[in-house]
């Protein structure tokens, strides 16, 4: 219910209070795919165990990985046994086949509501819990959230963060123009696979992720794009944050970065930055 509250100056303030989100683990998953993360995992499965919701259920997907990825991962969730998790394989190379693999699993065993983040990545603490209410109390069927650069791995400046913000408001304006249409319901978001949600009944609707590799198209907009013509229950929330590796752009560049984001403008040598 809205409570009224008086500011500084008398007037009224509505104050909305809390709602407890009632998504339980059996309804609520989210899919990490990986490959070649022994080093990593072990962080983003952290950032998961230290959310202030969890209530849920992970589904870390093994695509192809020749480390020691997966026994990194059954030995955290040994070390975890609060924490509900399956590691299933996906025999297909490709970061759409194996999201897709992810999705379809959770959606089997029930869920309601499926997130994505990667395993190169860290979820802030409220991420859960955020996207919960995205879906219970806004009602929405897709959400992306931002990205933020993780500054644990290299150290990075003002230049840098402030570049890094200018290239993502780019790439989305850049978007906005050329990628709209009467088809379209709902305007361009820029989407970040390591950073999304969507309602299980949204996602088979929509077909789901393309079960294809990056190296061919970027799934997590083809997944957007898909959305886009059939709801217009879809937002960019920047209050639902990610924090993602920047190895890509240091490998790269930040130019060459958006280019490649940019429908493969740019053709690295290597895409599997380890």
């Amino acid at each position: 219910m809205p409570v009224m509250d008086p500011d500084e100056c008398g007037m009224q303030v509505v104050r909305i209070e809390e709602r407890r989100c009632t998504l339980d683990r059996s309804q609520f998953f989210v899919v990490v795919p990986f490959y070649n993360e022994a080093h990593w995992i072990a962080r983003t499965l952290d950032s998961l165990a230290a959310q202030t919701d969890r209530e849920f259920t992970m589904v870390l997907v093994n695509n192809c990985s020749t480390d020691a990825g997966v026994e990194v991962a059954e030995a955290w969730c040994a070390e975890h046994p609060d924490m509900q998790m399956d590691v299933i394989e996906e025999a297909q190379k490709g970061t759409g086949a194996a999201a897709d693999t992810g999705f379809r699993y959770a959606i089997e065993r029930g869920a309601l509501v499926v997130a994505r983040t990667d395993a190169d990545c860290l979820p802030a603490p409220d991420w859960v819990e955020r996207l919960k209410r995205c879906f219970e109390v806004d009602g929405l069927d897709f959400v992306a959230g931002a990205v933020h650069p993780r500054r644990d791995e290299v150290k990075l400046g003002w230049f840098d963060l402030a570049l890094i913000a200018f290239l993502l408001w780019l790439m989305e304006t850049i978007g906005r123009i050329i990628r709209r249409g009467k088809q379209f319901k709902y305007h361009f978001i820029l989407v970040a696979g390591n950073n999304l949600a969507i309602r299980a009944e949204i996602y088979l609707q929509s077909g789901g992720f393309p079960r294809t590799r990056i190296e061919d198209v970027h799934e997590d907009r083809i997944i957007c794009e898909r959305v886009r013509m059939i709801s217009n229950k879809v937002r960019k929330r920047r209050d639902v944050i990610v924090y993602n590796s920047v190895r890509r752009a240091r490998r790269y560049g930040y130019w060459n970065t958006l280019l490649w984001y940019w429908d493969h403008r740019y053709k690295p040598v290597e895409v599997d930055i380890r």
